[in-house]
């Protein structure tokens, strides 16, 4: 099992190109499935997860073929020879579970296992369920499976959720292209993703108004045609290496990056003391004047502070002048990146869903395990800033995220290479 090794060596300074967006791109795949014509997206991030994606659409007779170094990807699905979205694939990711929508409202059935992924507490599919069942859709929980059929189509339907769902709002917006008439999705998630998806199905031919905001209007049409797509740059890469130079003190440019797509994070890391400019080609990070100064997080749903960098955060705050207290808001049991920072040397008093960091001189390079994707990065993130080397084992995980760290981070000085075996 791979491992990384990092020793710690001062500032960062360089350039980071930022990949397209993880979270974007495994919503963007199965609307492939909507069309019989190819559907082409740019900037494809190459990571596992994208990989494991594609398996599962390939399984359902969509033609995957990749060009420009894996860059840019064609799928298409003239023929759907299968339904059955298999547990042997949908185990390793629960974004599996977005095949399910578009699968339904091209042939009218679907059974899709229940998804795996991150173990980061309970993500029920609850929300994408009661939503197909508002448009008509039957559904049948039966062997670990979902079984769901529309035999004469789906229904455009008002919907609510009680709670903002990216997911749930992903799969109702590909469910609802080709349901009949008119589907009201309210509470909608406002993600970047949501508009990023949003915006190609309108390529595609589908009818939607009102993404971004909490209403999205779908009137349905009769079918759907391919296009080709650039996806939006992964807010959640880029947020990761705006902390690099931050933790570490240092000065590096995000090839790609936009203010817009996190402007919490950057009001917050600019609370704490890190300076953050737009430049021709990105945004600039960096800091050359002094500690972190101590700072509050709350993650909320966007445009609030992300879920996905909170444990980033984290890692950033244990060296911090002062105390900061952290509250996770989205995902019970996410602070288990905190006792492997612990064994760095950091204050963390972990209760419920809430960590208070007490800032410490300088974090100390130690043996470390990463317990899912964004724990991994945050134990690197720390292993930058600490005093000696850092082993952290199990970052398996990390593929599933972030596109060649190593490369990225030693471009900008970084001492970090992967162990096999």
């Amino acid at each position: 099992m791979d491992s990384i090794r990092i020793r710690g060596n001062g500032p960062l300074k360089g350039s980071v190109p930022i990949a397209g967006a993880k979270n974007a791109c495994l919503a963007l795949m199965p609307a492939s499935l909507l069309a019989e014509e190819p559907l082409v997206l740019d900037n494809a991030p190459r990571l596992s997860d994208i990989a494991t994606m594609a398996v599962l659409l390939e399984s359902l007779g969509v033609d995957v073929a990749l060009a420009d170094s894996g860059l840019t990807l064609s799928l298409h699905a003239a023929d759907i020879v299968s339904q059955k979205a298999h547990y042997d694939i949908v185990r390793k990711m629960r974004a599996s579970v977005l095949v399910l929508g578009p699968l339904l409202a091209r042939t009218g059935s679907a059974t899709v296992s229940l998804p795996g992924g991150c173990a980061i507490g309970a993500r029920p599919v609850d929300l994408h369920l009661k939503g197909l069942e508002a448009l008509g859709a039957t559904l049948e929980l039966k062997n670990g499976y979902i079984h769901a059929t529309a035999a004469r189509g789906l229904t455009g339907a008002p919907f609510t959720f009680p709670f903002v769902s990216v997911g749930a709002t992903e799969n109702m917006l590909l469910a609802a292209t080709l349901a009949r008439g008119t589907t009201v999705l309210r509470n909608a998630a406002l993600e970047p993703e949501i508009v990023d998806l949003a915006t190609c199905l309108r390529k595609m031919g589908a009818n939607i108004s009102g993404d971004g905001t909490p209403e999205i209007v779908v009137e349905g049409v009769e079918r759907m045609h391919g296009t080709r797509h650039r996806i939006v740059a992964d807010r959640i890469e880029m947020g990761t290496y705006m902390l690099a130079p931050a933790i570490t003190g240092g000065d590096v440019e995000l090839l790609g990056g936009r203010r817009d797509l996190l402007e919490s994070v950057c009001l917050t890391l600019e609370n704490a003391g890190v300076e953050i400019e737009d430049t021709a080609r990105g945004l600039r990070v960096s800091r050359t004047n002094g500690r972190i100064r101590a700072v509050n997080v709350v993650t909320e749903p966007y445009p609030g502070f992300p879920t996905d960098l909170q444990a980033q955060m984290m890692a950033l705050l244990t060296t911090a002048d002062d105390t900061s207290v952290l509250t996770e808001t989205i995902f019970e049991n996410r602070f288990m990146h905190a006792q492997e920072l612990r064994r760095m040397g950091a204050r963390i008093d972990v209760r419920g869903g809430t960590a208070t960091v007490t800032g410490v001189p300088y974090l100390k390079g130690a043996p470390v395990m990463a317990t899912d994707l964004r724990a991994s990065v945050s134990l690197i993130l720390a292993g930058l800033a600490a005093k000696g080397e850092t082993i952290i084992s199990r970052v398996y995980h990390l593929d599933r995220g972030y596109e060649r760290v190593e490369e990225k981070l030693s471009a900008c000085g970084a001492i970090i290479d992967r162990m096999t075996g």
